[in-house]
């Protein structure tokens, strides 16, 4: 069974920390206007670190919450930020394909809308599900992103990254990006989410990566494209049909992203919007083919109950909101530009030439501690944290070996599982 990782080490040192700090002068504090990074188990309010149910219905007229054949999951207004109820929260699940929505948030700024890029052997031999990338040619940028979110291609998610100069600063910039935008359950180590020893996610960062998606407006013009095509060679063009049924079938669904692995088994980000309001649903560790009824089960119990429950928790704002483009950085390996403009009228919806996105902010330097209020504090502190890491016990995460033709975004068709 999957569980959550807890960490009391972190929160006994950020305890003697808190009551160093507060002996400090107000000289010492962070810089203004720069955010304090939360400590990971209060990121969101503590109530969030339950790993049951936490809902807050109102006196009158609650609707029940659905049971659903999920192990976690979140409901939150993207607008305020509110989360209305959840499940497990913090649990660390292996993400699937939903991971690859923090891939394109975290490239799409970075790379040439108009430019392309040329795929390498690694990418044209990742594993199915793919579009079937030819080592040595070259690919729109456009493309590339519709085929990742359309249709989940692991190729695109390898060429992609690899475009920032190599698949290591790509994995880097990933990360970064989750870092930035308090995400800090997020372990990434493939750019696609195929299985990897100790890649996990959780269902609130799952939340906060959502909410950067909607704030990205390439982003949403890519994954709300219901269908395009994507040229592989000159004379082979792979049609592409946006696997998320949430688009075409439920009132209202903007976008999100399915994912499967035997390891992760379903898992769902779902962005719906009605009356001016606008909702997240993350699903993680779901029953196959259960994840998008799932989403949209829990989609309409949020927009029932929407500012008549009391909010659980909160989705915490990125630590920097620097609007990171293309034109800003040198221009990456494998990555060229201009090319000719993509057929916009064949791919359904051009990208934006630009999109804001979040960097991640340098570590903030820690204040100098008076020697006689903090020094011994911090020495208890640390000699407490290493006797508890030592002692606790971290529920282990199911983690395979990526068998071939594991994750078609939900699932692999026959016979690909």
């Amino acid at each position: 069974m999957y569980c959550r990782v807890r960490r009391p080490a972190a929160a006994l040192a950020g305890l003697a920390a808190s009551f160093s700090l507060a002996a400090m002068p107000s000289a010492v504090a962070a810089p203004a206007g720069r955010p304090v990074p939360l400590v990971k188990e209060e990121v969101g309010g503590t109530e969030l670190a339950s790993p049951g149910i936490v809902v807050h219905y109102p006196a009158k007229g609650a609707v029940p919450l659905p049971q659903v054949p999920a192990s976690a999951y979140v409901i939150a207004d993207a607008n305020t930020g509110q989360v209305l109820a959840a499940e497990d929260a913090h649990g660390l699940f292996p993400p699937a394909s939903t991971l690859k929505m923090l891939t394109a948030i975290t490239l799409i700024p970075r790379l040439n809308p108009d430019g392309t890029v040329l795929a390498s052997q690694l990418a044209a031999q990742t594993a199915e599900y793919d579009v079937g990338l030819v080592a040595g040619r070259r690919y729109k940028v456009p493309d590339l992103f519709r085929a990742l979110l359309l249709i989940s291609a692991n190729d695109a998610a390898v060429a992609l990254t690899q475009a920032t100069g190599s698949l290591a600063k790509g994995m880097a910039l990933i990360n970064a990006e989750a870092r930035n935008l308090q995400a800090y359950d997020v372990v990434a180590k493939q750019p696609n989410g195929l299985p990897a020893n100790g890649q996990v996610v959780s269902a609130y960062d799952e939340a906060l990566i959502a909410r950067q998606a909607l704030a990205t407006p390439a982003f949403m013009k890519y994954d709300s494209t219901l269908s395009a095509e994507f040229p592989v060679t000159p004379r082979q063009q792979v049609p592409l049909v946006n696997q998320n049924s949430l688009l075409t079938k439920y009132p209202g669904g903007i976008g999100g992203k399915i994912g499967w692995t035997e390891a992760a088994e379903a898992t769902y980000i779902g962005m719906a919007r009605r009356n001016g309001v606008t909702l997240i649903v993350t699903v993680l560790h779901c029953t196959s083919l259960q994840e998008i009824t799932s989403g949209e089960k829990l989609l309409n119990w949020g927009f029932a109950m929407d500012g008549k429950v009391r909010p659980v928790g909160q989705l915490v704002p990125p630590l920097r909101t620097v609007a990171t483009s293309y034109t800003e950085s040198r221009p990456a390996a494998g990555a060229a530009g201009p090319a000719r403009p993509h057929d916009a009228a064949r791919a359904g919806r051009p990208a934006s030439a630009k999109a804001a996105a979040a960097t991640a902010p340098a570590a903030p330097a820690m204040p100098t501690l008076p020697l006689a209020a903090g020094g011994g504090l911090l020495v208890v502190a640390a000699i407490g944290a290493g006797w508890l890491s030592r002692r606790r016990k971290r529920r282990p995460v199911a983690l395979a070996a990526a068998p071939s033709g594991e994750d078609a975004g939900s699932h692999p068709p026959t016979p690909q599982g």
